[in-house]
Formats: structure tokens, C-alpha cells, sequence
């Protein structure tokens, strides 16, 4: 295997773990509610301190990434994370489980960036929405991985010695990392350390650089596109799925994996897909998208619809398209990055990404509060996730239609 794809795989694996981190609350909400005692509004709160911790590293990782480089930047904050899912293991409180998932957040931050930053040095530049894609999917085996296979292992040994565990994969893939990873081709073993005025010189353009994606409309139409999508998305994906599953539907541990199994394989299918789509046959980011957004706002109001009591056939069908049609949301990075020079790719798609990930921790966190504020009786309930899942579904709907208003960037241009 050359470097390039040693590379390639072994953040990717990171972006994996990254992934089971995120989504794993969902099928230990009722755990966590316990042990932790924990009510909805806690349970959203909890799951959003991972976003939030994300979101906010984004900014500090697009004003260092290219300075300081993806291996370090990737190792340094990876055992962070495992710092974070061993305090997040024995966490007895709303107050220690919140220091565990911010640790596990901030821990996590870098492996998304600085894999695309990776692809986009080691790759030729029309393989990157593939590429992209498949970066996409095999996060998602980390979410899949946080369904029916957690459900079992947490059957086994406890949701508790788990996280032990799975911090112990944490540190050996951290270390796999930064013994193979290089930030270029062909890097320089005795390469400069830059002076004090060249340092200056490239914070400057990195200032300038942002102040120009700050003054694209596009810019904060593709952010708002990806903080709606991925926000509902994960909110969905990562947490309140399960409760939806196992209180209002009625399902077991087991099924509601599988189902949550579904949704992740649609995912996983769609985002090479969509990426194939996009750089080969269709040559367009803007159109996938919207289709995307449209499509996945009107699966989201057809479960809003559904009454306890559903077949799980149906549930499976309706789980399956919310993968596959959110995953075209991932060819935003992809469009940002057409849209702007290539010597800010990192910072555009930097800069979108941390829309991306605060999204989840709003919707998670609004979707508990608000299902708590206007049933504060049944919080859980049919009724307020029905009406939860019609004000999301309202708010792709809108997105998608704002999406309109975007440039497209086709082949010839790029």
C-alpha cells in the first residue's frame, strides 16, 4: 500500500471513532437518563456539549491547521479524546458526563479537516468529492457501529467498561497515526522552522483569506444549508431516534438498532454515490443538494405522520432514505471548496464545518427543550416528537429553497 492510502485509511479510521463518539448516545439514552439522573432537557444538553466543543475547536483548527499540520494537530487533540471517554465512562453526574463529552468533542475535532486538508494534498483535485464521499461513509460505519453492535457489546459489559475499551482503541489508533501520517508528499525532514515576518505574513492572509469568505453570500447560504441538515440529521441520528424508537413506537433495544442500522447504511451508500454523481455524471454540487434537502425534508414529515404501532418494514424503508438523502448534504464542502481559490480550501471548508457541527448541538439541545417546554407533562411523547419532527421538517424545506440562491461551480470551471 503506498503512503498516500496508509494516509487515507488511517484518518479515515479516526474519522470512524469520531463518528461512534457522537452517535453513541442514542442507544444509551435510557442508561444515561438513569445513572446520571437526567431528564430530557438534561439528556439533549449532554449529547449537545459534544457539538458545541466541536464546533467551537473549528475556529482555532482553521487559523492553525495549515501552520502547524495535520499530523500534530490530529494527535494532540486525539488523546484529548481519550481523556474524554475515560472521564465520560464513570461520569455520576449531569455536571462529570459534561467534562467527559466536551473532552471527547474537542478531542475529536480535527480528524474530519484534517483528512480533507490530507486528500486534498495527496489526491488530484477531480477525485475529491469521491474521495470526500467515501470519507463520509466510513464515518458512518462509526455511527453503525454505534447501533446494534454498541447495543450488544453495552449488553455484555455494561455501557461503562465500554467506553473503557473503546478509549483504549482510541490511543492505539493515535499513535498509528502520527507514526504514519505526513502532511505532504515528499516532506522535508530538515524544513524550516518560518520566521517571525513570514509567520506574521501568513496570518495576515489567513485574516484576509477570511474576510473574503465572510463577504460571500454562498458562503452563508452553504452554512446555513449544512447547519440545518446536518443539525436535524444528527440530532435524529445521534439521540433523540432512540427514545422516538423505544418510547413513542414501542421497539426494542435490538430493533431500534437495527433501524438506526438502516438509517446509517443509507448514509453510507449515498455519500460515494452522490459524490460519483456529482464529479462524473451530472457535474454539479448545487442540484444535489437541493434535491438532497427537498427529499429529506419530506421523509422527515412523513414520520412526523406515523402513529404508534407502525411496521417495522416501513420504519425501515423511511430510516433508509433519511440516510440516503442527508447524505448528499456532504457535497457542501465540495461546493464551498469550488467556489473559492484553492489556496483557501482549507479555510472555506474549515469555515463551513463549523456550521455543520454547531447545528447539532442547537437542534439537540432546542428539540429536548422544546419537546420539554410545551410538554413538560410527556416530553417524550407521541405528541411532542410528532410536533418536534414537523418543525424540522419546516425548517429543511425552507433551507432547501433557499439553496436555490447559490452558484453553481460545473466541471468545465474547475
Amino acid at each position: 500500500m503506498s503512503r498516500r492510502w496508509a494516509i487515507f485509511a488511517i484518518t479515515s479510521l479516526g474519522f470512524f471513532l469520531s463518528q461512534f463518539y457522537r452517535a453513541s448516545n442514542a442507544v444509551i439514552a435510557p442508561q444515561l437518563t438513569k445513572d446520571l439522573s437526567l431528564n430530557t432537557q438534561g439528556l439533549g444538553l449532554i449529547s449537545a456539549s459534544f457539538f458545541y466543543a466541536f464546533a467551537l475547536t473549528q475556529i482555532p483548527i482553521s487559523m492553525l491547521l495549515d501552520r502547524v499540520g495535520p499530523r500534530r494537530m490530529m494527535t494532540a487533540l486525539s488523546l484529548l479524546g481519550t481523556i474524554g471517554a475515560l472521564i465520560f465512562a464513570w461520569a455520576d453526574s449531569l455536571a462529570i458526563g459534561l467534562v467527559g463529552r466536551v473532552f471527547l468533542g474537542v478531542g475529536m475535532a480535527c480528524h474530519l479537516m484534517g483528512t480533507l486538508k490530507l486528500v486534498t494534498v495527496w489526491f488530484g483535485p477531480l477525485s475529491f468529492a469521491t474521495l470526500s464521499g467515501i470519507v463520509f461513509s466510513i464515518g458512518t460505519v462509526g455511527n453503525m457501529a454505534a447501533t446494534i453492535p454498541l447495543v450488544l457489546l453495552i449488553q455484555q459489559m455494561g455501557w461503562r467498561l465500554t467506553f473503557v475499551c473503546i478509549g483504549g482503541i482510541n490511543l492505539i489508533i493515535t499513535f498509528i497515526l502520527y507514526v504514519i501520517v505526513r502532511d505532504r508528499p515528499e516532506q522535508k525532514q530538515g524544513s524550516t522552522v518560518p520566521s517571525t515576518s513570514e509567520a506574521a505574513h501568513s496570518l495576515h492572509r489567513k485574516f484576509s483569506g477570511l474576510g473574503l469568505l465572510l463577504r460571500k453570500g454562498d458562503y452563508w447560504i452553504i452554512s446555513l444549508g449544512t447547519f440545518v441538515r446536518y443539525g436535524i440529521f444528527a440530532a435524529f441520528q445521534t439521540l433523540w431516534a432512540g427514545p422516538y424508537l423505544m418510547e413513542v413506537m414501542g421497539f426494542s433495544a435490538v430493533n431500534t438498532g437495527n433501524l438506526l442500522f438502516l438509517m446509517n447504511l443509507g448514509l453510507i451508500l449515498g455519500g460515494p454515490a452522490w459524490g460519483a454523481l456529482s464529479d462524473r455524471v451530472f457535474m454539479t454540487r448545487k442540484w444535489i443538494i437541493f434535491c438532497g434537502l427537498g427529499a429529506l425534508s419530506f421523509v422527515t414529515l412523513i414520520i412526523a405522520m406515523l402513529s404508534p404501532g407502525t411496521g417495522l418494514l416501513a420504519l425501515g424503508v423511511l430510516f433508509f432514505g433519511f440516510g440516503l438523502f442527508g447524505s448528499a448534504g456532504s457535497l457542501m464542502y465540495a461546493h464551498i471548496k469550488d467556489l473559492m481559490p484553492i489556496e483557501m480550501a482549507g479555510t472555506a471548508m474549515t469555515g463551513i464545518n463549523f456550521f455543520t457541527m454547531i447545528g447539532p448541538a442547537v437542534f439537540l439541545q432546542g428539540i429536548g427543550s422544546f419537546m420539554q417546554h410545551f410538554y413538560p407533562h410527556a416530553s417524550r411523547g407521541s405528541d411532542a416528537f410528532t410536533a418536534a419532527l414537523i418543525l424540522c421538517a419546516a425548517c429543511l424545506g425552507g433551507t432547501s429553497l433557499l439553496y436555490l440562491f447559490t452558484r453553481d461551480n460545473p466541471r468545465e470551471d474547475r
